[in-house]
């Protein structure tokens, strides 16, 4: 029997998209929210051994995890064979130590929830910062989309000399794929942090790429600082208006407006927003084709 899809309430046109991509039903699923906040889920469809896939994004994780783990156990109880949790952004990647006495290493605890409730996970470029991989804290199989060939694809199509510019040392694994898959020069850029809300970035050495249009690439984008700071001093070196894409666009407060103002911007669709421009269903679809024969 063909595997069932499953849509949790997330992003209605990426899993419209992969339903028609992938070899699987689609599940109906009812939810509700109680007036005190509690979820209340039923399964419309019946799913005894068939292999279950849950469309989850988990960009918003403290509002959409009880209802997964829910759908998850209700599954199992109802006797789905295997449970593959998809979802392009993987919250809680950010806790990944304890810096203070205390702290909770979230990272780690949300994992195991994971790990408990589900076989698999498909998800779009994971921030791993101290993880070497998913599989240090995760025990489910993971299969990771990685979002640089998409975005090379669009800087080849839409931008005519770019210069791929990575904010932080951080960002040099994704400014370097990107760059060699775009077949584009690119620089990695220094990035001195003195609070939550100042950053410095080194003026990066443009004289030779001053008919360049600048890329400035990273995995996540949040407060926007790093890289406003970043496009203002490319202004003042005097190179073109620039283009800034994100893995994944948080744009906290007013960050997106502001980089508007002096940038084009552009995102995958991993988080829903108005810069999406990159779309990642079909890398989804393929990453839950092997998975499923896996």
């Amino acid at each position: 029997m063909k595997p069932l899809l499953f849509n949790l309430a997330s992003d209605p046109a990426v899993a419209a998209r992969l339903a028609q991509l992938l070899p699987a039903d689609s599940g109906e699923l009812e939810l509700h929210r109680f007036p005190d906040g509690e979820s209340y889920l039923r399964f419309h469809t019946e799913c005894q051994d068939r292999d279950c896939l849950l469309f989850c994004n988990l960009h918003h994780p403290d509002e959409k995890l009880a209802p997964l783990l829910f759908a998850a156990a209700t599954l199992r109880e109802l006797g789905a064979s295997r449970l593959l949790l998809i979802s392009p952004y993987l919250g809680y990647m950010r806790q990944d130590i304890r810096f203070k006495p205390g702290e909770c290493v979230s990272s780690r605890v949300f994992a195991r929830l994971l790990s408990d409730h589900f076989d698999g996970l498909i998800t779009v470029d994971p921030h791993l910062h101290r993880y070497a991989s998913l599989d240090e804290i995760y025990s489910l199989r993971s299969i990771l989309v990685p979002a640089a060939p998409l975005i090379a694809h669009w800087i080849r199509q839409q931008i005519r000399h770019p210069l791929l510019i990575g904010p932080d040392a951080e960002s040099e694994q994704w400014v370097s794929d990107v760059a060699n898959l775009a077949g584009a020069p690119w620089q990695i850029l220094h990035k001195e942090r003195h609070g939550d809300y100042t950053v410095d970035v080194s003026l990066p050495d443009v004289e030779r790429w001053r008919t360049h249009t600048p890329v400035l690439v990273d995995d996540i984008i949040s407060s926007g600082h790093t890289m406003l700071e970043t496009l203002h001093h490319l202004q003042q070196a005097g190179l073109p208006r620039a283009t800034c894409i994100a893995v994944h666009g948080i744009f906290a407060g007013d960050a997106y407006r502001q980089l508007q103002a002096c940038a084009d911007v552009i995102s995958t669709d991993c988080i829903p927003h108005p810069s999406n421009a990159i779309h990642i269903a079909e890398a989804l679809a393929a990453a839950c084709r092997h998975w499923l024969q896996g």
